[in-house]
Formats: C-alpha cells, sequence, structure tokens
C-alpha cells in the first residue's frame, strides 16, 4: 500500500511496482523513484517493447546502460509519481539480495576473492620452494 510522507511524497513497495506491468498500466523504477510510463510507451524511441520488458520493475541497470542523454533523463520528471519505500530501498541493494542477472553476492564477489587468496597462496608456496636448496 502507497504512504505518503511529510513533504507530499507517495512512496511504493516493490510488491505495488511488480503489478504495473500491463501495456495499459505500466511503471517503473529508476534510481528508486517510480514512474508511471504508461503513456509514453507509444511514444519511446526504442518502441514499447524495451519498455515494457522492464515495467513493474527497478529498471535503473537497463537505463543507465543504454546511456540516456539529459534530455531523456528531464522527460522522466512528467511520469514521476513517488519513490521507492527506504525499506525497500535497502532491500533492493545488488550487494544485499542479488544482482540483475540472478547472481548472488556469493557467486559475484567471494568465489572470485577466494580463488585469488588460493592462487597467491600457491604461487608463494612455488617461489619458496624453488628458493630452497
Amino acid at each position: 500500500m502507497a504512504t505518503t510522507a511529510d513533504s507530499d511524497v507517495t512512496y511504493y513497495t516493490l510488491e505495488e511496482v511488480k503489478t504495473h506491468n500491463k501495456r495499459t498500466d505500466a511503471w517503473l523504477i529508476i534510481h528508486d523513484k517510480v514512474y508511471n510510463i504508461t503513456s509514453f510507451l507509444a511514444e519511446h524511441p526504442g518502441g514499447e517493447d524495451v519498455l515494457m520488458a522492464q515495467a513493474g520493475t527497478d529498471a535503473t541497470v537497463s537505463f543507465e546502460d543504454v546511456g540516456h542523454s539529459k534530455d531523456a533523463r528531464a522527460m522522466l520528471i512528467k511520469y514521476y509519481i513517488g519513490e521507492l519505500q527506504m525499506v525497500q530501498r535497502l532491500l533492493s541493494l545488488k550487494f544485499i539480495t542479488t544482482s540483475g542477472d540472478g547472481s548472488s553476492l556469493w557467486t559475484t564477489w567471494l568465489i572470485p576473492a577466494i580463488v585469488a587468496v588460493v592462487v597467491g597462496v600457491m604461487y608463494r608456496y612455488y617461489m619458496q620452494e624453488r628458493k630452497s636448496p
């Protein structure tokens, strides 16, 4: 359920945004701000299918990957309807939950770090063995 704070900003949960994923009702999140892009679907230069693939989700990574212009960023203001709840922002942080491709913190950072340490220890051991008579 959307809530309103003292500053008249409406806050939404991820679950609420997820329900708005139809051509007749499309919302998305970019940098923790919620946008109702329903009326923009037909106008999007990349076509509405691109937006519909992101509807109901946090589209921040996709939005940034495309490299939108300052004009495109300014256009977002027209579609702004609120923000993601603070608790939801914390839950959606990539290093706490998962990255966009579904890999977890474990596979993204810890396994490569452990492999690097093991390789370093093996290299050091090998170099000490070569120096020993």
